[in-house]
């Protein structure tokens, strides 16, 4: 993987995953350890990750390395834009915006790790690397 990266932003399937120790995030997670890179999680994104068979120690194991970016009005307000001018509305694109809002504000180059390519391409445009789960 190349080039640098400087933050990397988890959506839910990309949180779960790693949780769920996949063994190919494992070895995208030891890429993004070398690079230096900063994990991030929209505060969002772990209201989507708890389903019966998630570990939640190690869900809060997980959340203790990553920077949880809250969801302020400001930034809900934010969301609700790339929403708009995506054309994407309803509850089934909120998270995702929410996500993407949060990679827009980090520092870059950012890259999210996401299951929701195409969804996150209408949203973050070409402003951030789609990493495809």
């Amino acid at each position: 993987m190349s080039p640098h990266i400087e933050t990397v932003v988890l959506d839910s399937e990309g949180l779960t995953a790693w949780v769920a120790q996949d063994l190919k995030v494992l070895a995208l997670f030891k890429i993004f350890h070398e690079m230096g890179a900063d994990l991030v999680a929209s505060a969002n994104t772990i209201v989507e990750v708890p389903h019966y068979r998630v570990n939640m120690s190690r869900l809060y194991w997980a959340l203790s390395r990553v920077k949880v970016e809250p969801v302020t009005e400001q930034a809900a307000k934010e969301a609700a834009k790339l929403l708009k001018a995506a054309g994407l509305h309803g509850h089934k694109y909120a998270i995702d915006a929410t996500v993407a809002e949060a990679a827009l504000r980090q520092p870059g180059p950012v890259a999210i790790l996401t299951s929701d390519v195409d969804d996150m391409t209408r949203l973050c445009g070409r402003q951030i690397r789609l990493i495809g789960l």
